[in-house]
């Protein structure tokens, strides 16, 4: 399952992913994985979701990206939710490129394959997404 959260800067995006994540550590049986850009949410979240610094790692692209998602998916087969804060900025690319519906596509096909909840931020306002995106939009 994949699901956005869309807004413009300044809306929110980043509590609400953190909230989320705390909120499911609370009845997941499974592990929880919060990747963002750098370091300054780490104390935000519970002790037991493992924060990934995405900016220590050399990720130029999507491509890139999406290897470095699956990598971490075959190290920990009990990986239950994956929580990605800004996702397009960490691959920079915009919204209304079609490498985007690319990524969250391939990203969907994992997730319907190995059982894992994605819950992705993205930095666009909400009209802004393109129609292929909206299904996945939190409401």
């Amino acid at each position: 399952m994949i699901r956005l959260v869309a807004g413009d800067t300044g809306e929110g995006k980043t509590k609400d992913l953190i909230k989320m994540a705390n909120d499911a550590i609370k009845t997941a049986k499974g592990h929880i994985v919060y990747l963002d850009g750098d370091s300054s949410h780490i104390y935000d979240l519970h002790h037991n979701i493992r924060y990934i610094n995405v900016s220590e790692f050399p990720i130029n692209d999507y491509k890139e990206f999406f290897g470095f998602m699956c990598g971490i998916l075959s190290e920990d087969s009990d990986i239950e939710q994956i929580y990605v804060d800004g996702i397009l900025r960490m691959v920079n690319l915009p919204i209304e490129n079609s490498n985007t519906k690319e990524l969250i596509n391939k990203l969907k096909t994992v997730s319907d394959n190995q059982k894992v909840r994605f819950v992705i931020s993205v930095n666009c306002d909400t009209t802004g997404l393109p129609v292929a995106l909206k299904e996945y939009l939190v409401a």
